[in-house]
């Protein structure tokens, strides 16, 4: 499981010219999941990112994590993490989970998340749907984390 955290001022998801969903401060989730990925990786990454303090504090060091500015969240599935462009110009999302395994284990993803977050609302995009993303990037600041990178 990868994802790209993005410390946003405010983030918005468009679907056919309508926006869907939007938050203010806080944390924008690109979450990928492969074939390989299990409920272990679901936790550790949901445990990570809430607790991330990439967030400043009163003497402007990154010391404050997304709970404690009261800041919000929105996850949004992105199978493109996973492209190898090892060979040719095309890349190859052979390692990404096909949607029937990644979509309940995004959902399960969004469920551990609120619950690390005291069952605060995480919003989410449209699972399989052609989005358009605006954010302004705080910092900027972005952090990737693999939970196949845990050690």
């Amino acid at each position: 499981m990868r994802t790209v955290i993005q410390r946003v001022q405010h983030a918005q998801i468009t679907i056919n010219q309508w926006t869907h969903k939007s938050i203010g401060k806080g944390l924008l989730v690109l979450l990928g999941i492969e074939k390989e990925d299990t409920p272990e990786d679901i936790e550790w990454l949901c445990s990570k990112i809430a607790r991330l303090r990439i967030f400043n504090d009163e003497n402007d060091k990154m010391n404050l994590s997304v709970q404690d500015i009261s800041g919000e969240i929105m996850v949004v599935s992105q199978f493109t993490l996973h492209a190898s462009t090892k060979k040719g110009n095309r890349p190859s999302w052979i390692k990404a989970a096909d949607p029937e395994l990644a979509e309940p284990m995004y959902l399960d993803f969004v469920e551990k998340l609120q619950s690390y977050l005291d069952k605060r609302k995480v919003l989410t995009g449209e699972f399989g749907a052609h989005m358009n993303i605006e954010l302004l990037n705080d910092g900027p600041v972005t952090i990737i984390m693999d939970s196949k990178n845990r050690e």
